[in-house]
């Protein structure tokens, strides 16, 4: 079998639209399995294909961020990170914060920064550990149905599900408007003129602006892609 060549360039709209509407298709399939498994009570294998179908949705940020890169170091840093599981697994730490009263755009600004690194990993550990056996602590055989259980996987299968049902497809359009407005940088005014013209284009309701006009209330400083992801 032919080893394919990892593209590291430069995408258009139309290369990110695909990309993207490939990674949705692909998470909302991955949180349909989980959620079969998950209904036999093959707790890991769910877990796992549940964290998995979170990593395809934390894609979309970043091939979105590649849209707007300028140099060489930002485009090859973007699919580093776009091939990085931690970076895109952000989504697994939502119920916490939803939980502790997230509700606009810069509570969930946490969710991206380096001290969360250390959640990320452990839900990269989960599903790697809802898959394989491994040797743990003082010479520990961990088995995944020992390791991943029903409480955890009625937790991340449900976010999986929801996040990826709720996913609506990318059009060109809108990453073109994307890069007219934010290749400026990634502020707040950006944002709500890119929501503006979402609206004035068809892509998006009337109640689409308020309803980002409150999100991004309160926010300071330049969102993170991250961030924007939450959207």
């Amino acid at each position: 079998m032919r080893v394919l060549q990892q593209y590291k360039g430069q995408l258009t709209p139309a290369d990110a639209a695909d990309g993207m509407n490939a990674a949705i298709t692909n998470a909302k399939r991955l949180a349909e399995d989980a959620n079969l498994l998950f209904g036999r009570g093959r707790y890991p294998t769910a877990s796992s294909l549940a964290i998995l179908s979170l990593e395809e949705q934390g894609k979309c940020a970043i091939l979105r961020e590649l849209l707007t890169a300028s140099s060489d170091n930002e485009i090859a840093d973007c699919w580093k990170r776009y091939r990085r599981h931690t970076d895109k697994n952000y989504f697994a730490l939502l119920p916490d914060y939803v939980r502790k009263g997230a509700w606009r755009l810069h509570h969930f600004r946490d969710l991206f920064v380096p001290e969360t690194e250390s959640e990320r990993a452990a839900f990269d550990a989960v599903k790697q550990l809802g898959l394989y056996t491994d040797c743990c602590g003082n010479c520990h055989w961990a088995a995944p149905s020992e390791v991943v259980e029903q409480p955890l996987a009625a937790v991340i299968v449900p976010l999986a599900s929801t996040l990826s049902e709720n996913r609506e497809p990318v059009t060109v359009k809108e990453l073109d408007l994307w890069c007219l407005h934010m290749r400026g940088g990634l502020t707040r005014e950006h944002l709500l003129n890119w929501c503006a013209a979402m609206v004035s284009a068809g892509l998006k309701p009337a109640s689409y602006m308020d309803g980002m006009r409150k999100f991004t209330e309160g926010s300071s400083g330049t969102p993170t892609l991250g961030e924007l992801s939450i959207i």
